[in-house]
């Protein structure tokens, strides 16, 4: 970072922080992440030095809205780094909202300015919670903690020194969620198959062999409970990926207008100012549910449910009429809606999915 940039940083909000370091740092190493020739812990390291990571980690009066919208500057930029955001920051939601005092003090200050990176292994978990997957990993209780057995086909935002959160069950149906360090040499990292987008994000499969899992790396002795206190900010800091997604999708279409608005003026319901509107009215939704994440009412989680079930929808409407609106140069490898398709498509299937979330919303009803 430059001295230049640094002393204005210094000087701004930490979305007005995040947005300068984005527009300085990361456009330059976008087709690299994309690809996946590049893991950005290096951007992501800065990220977490300006305190993008950090917003939440006071859980007292916490307001999820500063980390979302830093995460929706990302994003707007780069999907995969406003994915691993997303990943770092429920990190730090899990720790900080932990009763384990030692775990406290041992993560979380390194965990919420980035000194230490991580992820998030939710994603069996909460399918299994819904009844679309089985729990993966199986845990015994020995003296002083757990041993894990078992494997998560994608955890992401991991390297060698990272760490993560999941959960294994017991012998007994206990659900215990813990941190998982990849430096364990009992938890191995599997390199994953090429993926359409997100290849840099730092995703593999994890599997653990007899993994020692001490008690003072355990989030929650009984996860169900902790799940349903966390549920809402784990759903919520999503919003920020896609909003960001959105809003590039709707500056690209903007563009598109002097080209091709003589045309483009036919893709009826598909306008830059369709989507404008759209996303203004959702970003609204999300900033009065963003501040009171530990709500603990059916109608509140049922908003949540239903916000989170329309950033995807939008986000993958705005990307396809992007495509629409640029024609044949978006259909070049070398231009940006094709790749903001490619990410908004990852807003609909990563957990909890397009389709997880409507299975939530039918059984809520019933």
């Amino acid at each position: 970072m430059s001295l230049a940039l640094a002393q204005v940083i210094d000087e701004t909000s930490l979305t007005d922080q995040v947005r300068q370091l984005v527009q300085a740092e990361l456009p330059p190493i976008v087709d690299a992440i994309d690809t996946g020739t590049l893991y950005p812990s290096a951007f992501m390291r800065k990220l977490g030095a300006l305190g993008a990571f950090a917003a939440h980690a006071d859980v007292r009066g916490v307001d999820l809205n500063p980390a979302i919208d830093a995460m929706s500057e990302v994003a707007e930029i780069c999907g995969s780094t406003g994915f691993m955001t997303w990943c770092q920051d429920a990190l730090v939601w899990y720790v900080a909202n932990s009763d384990n005092v030692a775990l406290k003090e041992k993560l979380l200050a390194r965990v919420a300015d980035g000194a230490m990176l991580g992820g998030t292994g939710l994603s069996n978990p909460m399918k299994s919670f819904f009844g679309i997957e089985k729990l993966k990993l199986k845990g015994t209780r020995v003296d002083g903690g757990y041993v894990v057995n078992g494997a998560l086909p994608w955890v992401s935002n991991l390297g060698p020194d990272h760490v993560f959160g999941t959960i294994f069950e017991t012998p007994d149906g206990e659900k215990v969620m813990f941190i998982a360090n990849c430096a364990d040499p009992a938890v191995e990292l599997l390199p994953c198959d090429p993926f359409l987008a997100m290849d840099g994000t730092g995703t593999y499969g994890v599997q653990f062999r007899k993994a020692f899992i001490p008690d003072d790396m355990v989030l929650a002795h009984a996860a169900m409970p902790f799940v349903t206190k966390i549920r809402a900010g784990f759903v919520l800091l999503q919003a920020g990926m896609g909003t960001g997604i959105i809003r590039d999708c709707i500056e690209i279409m903007q563009r598109m207008k002097t080209p091709l608005g003589h045309v483009n003026k036919y893709l009826t319901a598909q306008q830059p100012e369709d989507f404008t509107s759209a996303l203004s009215a959702l970003e609204n939704e999300v900033q009065i549910l963003a501040s009171t994440p530990y709500e603990t009412s059916d109608f509140y989680w049922r908003r949540v449910v239903e916000a989170r079930l329309q950033i995807g929808d939008l986000a993958m409407a705005a990307a396809h009429a992007t495509m629409l609106h640029t024609g044949a140069r978006g259909y070049m490898k070398s231009h940006r809606a094709q790749r903001r398709m490619r990410e908004a498509y990852f807003v609909g299937i990563v957990t909890p999915a397009t389709k997880q979330l409507r299975k939530m919303l039918a059984e809520m009803a019933t």
